[in-house]
């Protein structure tokens, strides 16, 4: 379907994860829903899946390597179980490992990546603060330094994975103000001084662990600092790309779900004493939710391929990222719309992707963020 993206070995991994989400995933997800939570073993399951591992070196348990197309594999097939809260949950890691493989010690490399990819434990990134949120430069989250470890204070706020993760890639300011005083310390579940807040509740993404973590001079040894010292902003940076690009998938995820279960529906349902896939304003509608969606999934691959052969791309993934989101939009909200009054209804797919949608183009950084990007990419 897609041959100039991907290969048959990427059709083959599709095969298996497609099978692993029938199988795990889908009977339960609308009880985890429901419930607030997925049972942790998910992640052990994946992990022995090989599907965590994805995009890993295999000197740390990875599976596949650099392999941008992959990772789209991967999200794409976690989508179809029609929850973003445990595909956030489930990929937590691909946020918090990355700047650990690039920029961590050996050591550190050694200790965590293993556990994490093989579902073991569980990795979570904390960045966002009360007060800082696209805003990265100015987090105030302190850390002191001691001699042979840093003494950190200050608080984090709707962390993924933030309550059951054991291992957590923190933002904090070693130096002075701006974004040459930040760094990233690895940190770790059960020390003396960091706890959680209870699980937030939110509008969408409702099995997904997401809290508050708060730091009360908590000691953490000099050798869990990632990278250098007064070095974090950039890593942090780095790592937004390629979260960005997660995010074009998860919203194109959302967009052909949304509109794959429009398109059965309207075959189903009659109205006027025909189906409404009859009705020219239903196939009107339906046409341009394909449309959008075709060439935003089209773009988004465009851009990832620039990425795999090494071209930089921070104007078109923040690009990439705002169609995608907007498109997201779109779709899930036709989509209701179609679907009526019982789009209104819990029981209804669409109800959820309406809502798991609206963060879409939030998180990560926002729509308004991603345009000054652009700008700045323009010489604006």
């Amino acid at each position: 379907m897609y041959n100039s993206y991907f290969n048959e070995t990427h059709e083959e991994a599709r095969r298996h994860i497609r099978r692993f989400v029938d199988q795990q995933i889908k009977p339960n997800v609308d009880e985890w829903e429901e419930s607030g939570s997925f049972p942790r073993e998910i992640y052990q399951l994946a992990g022995e899946a090989g599907i965590l591992g994805i995009g890993y070196p295999e000197a740390l348990g990875g599976t596949s390597e650099n392999d941008v197309f992959m990772k789209f594999v991967a999200a794409e097939e976690l989508m179809r179980a029609g929850s973003g809260g445990l595909f956030s949950g489930l990929c937590s890691n691909d946020i918090a490992l990355p700047p650990i493989v690039k920029w961590g010690s050996d050591e550190i490399k050694q200790r965590v990546v293993p556990d994490v990819l093989s579902g073991n434990k569980i990795a979570a990134l904390a960045i966002t603060e009360p007060g800082a949120g696209s805003d990265v430069a100015n987090i105030q989250t302190r850390a002191v330094d001691c001699g042979d470890h840093y003494k950190v204070t200050g608080s984090k706020v709707f962390i993924t994975s933030g309550i059951r993760a054991d291992y957590y890639t923190v933002a904090v300011r070693t130096g002075g103000d701006g974004f040459g005083g930040i760094s990233l310390l690895l940190m770790e579940k059960g020390m003396p001084g960091f706890t959680t807040g209870k699980p937030l509740k939110k509008m969408g993404w409702w099995c997904s662990d997401t809290a508050e973590l708060f730091f009360d001079e908590v000691v953490v040894p000099k050798e869990n600092l990632i990278g250098q010292e007064n070095c974090g902003f950039l890593i942090i940076m780095t790592n937004f790309q390629a979260e960005r690009l997660g995010v074009c998938s998860y919203a194109n995820g959302l967009s052909q779900l949304a509109l794959e279960e429009s398109l059965r529906y309207v075959k189903e349902r009659k109205a006027f004493g025909k189906p409404l896939a009859k009705m020219q304003a239903i196939r009107h509608k339906l046409a341009e939710m394909a449309t959008r969606f075709e060439a935003s999934r089209e773009f988004t691959y465009r851009i990832a391929s620039r990425i795999e052969a090494g071209i930089p791309s921070i104007k078109e993934v923040s690009m990439a990222k705002n169609l995608a989101t907007k498109t997201s939009d779109f779709v899930t909200h036709e989509a209701v719309q179609v679907f009526g009054g019982m789009g209104f209804m819990r029981e209804s797919l669409v109800e959820r992707l309406y809502r798991d949608n609206r963060i879409a183009s939030i998180g990560g950084g926002t729509y308004e963020i991603m345009n000054e990007i652009i700008a700045k990419q323009l010489d604006l």
